[in-house]
């Protein structure tokens, strides 16, 4: 049964504001998401009542924070059904989830003449990372090539995977054109090798039920921020097995088992990948919001950012000169279009003129974009709180700002 979401605008604060005397329709939940009231209410009543660091002492504070710390992290297992909850590594986003995860996994898992393979439409951070392990580490970065829809080439995939395949690091919903990619076949190829899969499951992870188990995943990371929690908070997903022989990305306090200066010995994970005090208040803010999320349902979140996206493609063919980058079969609910040779910053700034945050530029995403021979486009990206009037209020204002910039 459809579920109307309409309500749960009023549980975000930021859509009572005005921009530019219009009111805010907030398009850009790719970027990072708008916070419902209980995620701010969640950190601010830690700071005001509860707050204490975690593990170090046996104060009262300390042991409320350290209980709530537990509690998220045995709630960020479930909602990605771990086998358990030392599977789950706090970071301060996907950024650092999967430079975490490049720099052990490719000290560890990497030696000269190895190779890993990444897909033609990743992010940034699922990139970068893994040049600089392939580099320390002497072994070949390989590229999984995509077809004009924006779809993985699997046919590819399989000739690409030989038994010098260590590791496959692809995004399970590309940021960039929204391509939706088939993890569970991507996993048992990889397998059938012997590599290691990594998913970075920043935009797939508040909009899709995730079960790394079945999806095959051996790293899973995803970021507070996207999933209508607070900013520098991130999640690593590790099986279990795994994590236990890698080595520590950073040294420092909560890490160890024992420190002389003749050596040290590391604590079990996920403790061992958690140098440092962690983001205490970040961690509650997202278990507020893993809980807000599955209070409303995935499943009714998925259907209605889909019915978002399939009735903003609708309204978007009215207009001729209009091109959608990527239409794979299998999509998020991301949006990137061109029109003409109108630049997308002049698109975004007039819209934001109007009061309608959308995304402009090459998202992070530059090899992406260079296979469809652009340097930018514009996007949008929808979250639980959009609404079809907002959409239909987009295509108007797009149409005037085309108009005006002819």
């Amino acid at each position: 049964m459809k579920k109307d979401l309409t309500v749960h605008r009023a549980d975000f604060p930021m859509l009572k504001r005005q921009v530019h005397n219009h009111p805010l329709i907030y398009l850009d939940s790719a970027a990072t998401a708008l916070k419902p009231q209980v995620v701010i209410d969640a950190i601010a009543d830690f700071y005001a009542n509860h707050y204490g660091t975690v593990h170090r002492a046996v104060y009262q504070l300390c042991a409320e924070a350290t209980d709530r710390l537990n509690a998220a992290r045995q709630e960020v297992a479930y909602f990605l059904n771990a086998a358990d909850p030392s599977e789950i590594i706090f970071t301060s986003g996907t950024t650092a989830s999967l430079n975490l995860i490049a720099s052990s996994l490719g000290r560890y898992y990497l030696n000269l003449g190895d190779e890993v393979l990444i897909s033609e439409i990743e992010h940034h951070s699922n990139i970068v990372p893994w040049q600089m392990a392939c580099a320390a580490q002497g072994a070949s970065l390989r590229i999984i090539p995509v077809d004009d829809s924006g779809t993985l080439i699997l046919d590819d995939l399989d000739q690409l995977l030989t038994s010098r395949t260590k590791i496959v690091a692809v995004t399970h919903i590309a940021g960039s054109i929204g391509t939706l990619n088939p993890i569970a076949e991507i996993s048992k190829a990889c397998h059938r090798v012997g590599a290691l899969l990594v998913v970075d499951g920043a935009q797939a992870a508040p909009h899709l039920s995730i079960d790394v188990r079945a999806l095959g995943a051996d790293f899973y990371a995803f970021s507070g921020h996207k999933a209508y929690g607070p900013t520098g908070i991130g999640v690593l997903y590790g099986r279990r097995e795994l994590l236990n022989e890698l080595p520590p990305y950073q040294g420092g306090g909560d890490m160890i088992e024992k420190v002389t200066f003749e050596e040290t010995t590391y604590a079990p994970p996920p403790s061992r990948f958690e140098a440092g005090t962690p983001n205490i208040a970040g961690i509650i803010g997202l278990h507020a919001a893993i809980n807000y999320i599955q209070a409303i349902g995935l499943t009714h979140i998925h259907a209605h950012e889909i019915a978002l996206r399939n009735h903003a493609v609708t309204r978007l063919s009215e207009i001729d000169e209009l091109s959608i980058i990527g239409n794979p079969p299998e999509k998020g609910a991301i949006i990137s279009f061109t029109v003409n040779s109108l630049h997308p910053l002049d698109i975004a700034t007039l819209l934001d003129l109007q009061g309608i945050a959308i995304r402009s530029g090459h998202h992070c995403s530059q090899p992406t974009l260079a296979r469809f021979g652009l340097p930018a486009t514009a996007r949008i990206s929808f979250g639980l709180y959009n609404t079809f009037d907002e959409v239909d209020l987009f295509i108007d204002a797009l149409k005037k700002v085309i108009l005006r910039l002819r």
